[in-house]
């Protein structure tokens, strides 16, 4: 059914490239629940294009003459704050782009990958509406920016504890751990697993970020690598993280590239099944905000073998998909802001 044009979610897209214009133009409006409602050729154009014409939602390329996407971005989210969806290149420096607009309140990003562009245009075209859909429909999710403190872990007795953290996320997720991890001490006692769906070339620089602006050790994860105390790794995209046993030494990482579980790579739920299964009753799971179901087969074998799950809450989810599914599947122990996730993390421990 055709939505009126008052429903319909309002699309501004923003590149230098005629090529780009259409074919995102194209892909956008081939859904009948959104309308691309302009575009524009620069920084500049989009600032008074959102001003005129208040889009719920703008694709935002990076490299533009007269005003770049960076600029055009913090002049939006100071005039006219609204959902924008950064287009970066796949390589280094645009993941390096790409994390700086989120710390300047992007809410995601897409990869401009021109080669996958024929190729996988079905494909690119449904992860693009569905991400321009979810978002729209939420809006932008403003949160209050302060200087994070390190949360002090606490002395417990119980004889229940928590020996691995595994932490599944996606859409909103760069933005959300940037607020968790900075606020766990230097000395967190278990080692921490995260998949956070990327491309290849941006989970490499994004632990690097993490690492720069936490006390705890960042890294992205290598296979082999034993799981350590106080050391946060992050999964190469294109693969998937698990956890395995070297001979009857300590379990390690494995980084595999098989179709694991589901569509995503890296998968939560490979991830978290795997925990699950060396670390029984002892894990804890953590799903935050992302699009689809990724993670709820791993919650649920975390919570059917005895250890904990958190899930964050609607209010403060990018997109509420990922803890939706886990929270309707019945299998999450506490269901929190995204603030108060650090401290749930250390609580279990």
């Amino acid at each position: 059914m055709q939505l009126t044009n008052d429903r319909l979610i309002k699309v501004l897209v923003v590149d230098d490239s005629a090529f780009m214009r259409k074919a995102l133009s194209d892909m956008i409006g081939s859904d009948p629940e959104l309308t691309v409602i302009a575009t524009a050729r620069d920084g500049l154009e989009a600032v008074e294009k959102v001003i005129a014409l208040k889009p719920d939602i703008v694709t935002m390329d990076v490299e533009m003459p007269r005003m770049d996407g960076i600029e055009a971005l913090k002049q939006i989210m100071a005039k006219n704050p609204l959902p924008v969806i950064m287009v970066s290149s796949l390589t280094a420096e645009g993941a390096k782009v790409t994390l700086d607009a989120l710390e300047l309140g992007a809410i995601d990003f897409i990869p401009k990958n021109l080669s996958e562009l024929s190729v996988n245009i079905l494909k690119i075209r449904q992860h693009l509406v569905d991400k321009i859909k979810h978002i729209g429909r939420k809006g932008l999710v403003l949160r209050k920016r302060q200087k994070t403190t390190v949360i002090e872990i606490p002395q417990y007795r119980g004889e229940r504890r928590i020996s691995i953290v595994a932490i599944g996320t996606s859409t909103g997720g760069p933005r959300a751990l940037q607020e968790i991890i900075p606020a766990l001490p230097k000395d967190f006692p278990v080692g921490i697993l995260i998949a956070q769906h990327m491309p290849p070339s941006f989970t490499g620089p994004f632990a690097e970020r993490l690492n720069q602006l936490s006390q705890i050790t960042v890294k992205e994860a290598e296979a082999g690598e034993p799981i350590k105390p106080g050391i946060v790794f992050i999964a190469p995209g294109g693969g998937h993280m698990r956890v395995k046993r070297k001979r009857l030494l300590e379990p390690v990482i494995d980084i595999g590239h098989d179709s694991g579980e589901g569509i995503y790579r890296p998968s939560v739920d490979a991830l978290m099944l795997s925990v699950v299964e060396f670390f029984p009753g002892r894990s804890l799971g953590v799903i935050l905000t992302g699009m689809g179901n990724d993670g709820m087969k791993g919650m649920i074998a975390i919570k059917k073998g005895g250890g904990r799950t958190i899930a964050q809450n609607e209010e403060t989810c990018v997109v509420y998909g990922m803890p939706r599914a886990v929270v309707d599947a019945g299998v999450a122990d506490k269901v929190v802001p995204l603030d108060e996730i650090a401290g749930e993390i250390i609580n279990s421990v």
